[in-house]
């Protein structure tokens, strides 16, 4: 490995971490669309975790989830991270 590869991972490593203490929220308000409320945040949880249940096996299989995977995500109550 070449220097600049070890300082990339010392970096990916620090925002690993910074992650990890800021906590879940943030993790999870990079994948919502920018400017929700938290009302908004909810509705989107809502809606994205309804569609899920509707996805089909082909289309799961795309995005890289089982049928399980799914169905435990889509029955979470909105206000669950």
């Amino acid at each position: 490995m070449n220097g600049l590869s070890d300082v990339r991972l010392t970096l990916h490593s620090q925002e690993l971490a910074a992650g990890q203490i800021n906590g879940a929220r943030e993790a999870v308000m990079r994948n919502a669309p920018s400017g929700l409320s938290r009302w908004g945040l909810f509705w989107h949880r809502l809606h994205t975790r309804k569609a899920l249940l509707e996805l089909t096996t082909e289309q799961l299989k795309d995005v890289g989830l089982s049928r399980e995977q799914a169905r435990e995500e889509g029955l979470k109550p909105f206000w669950r991270i």
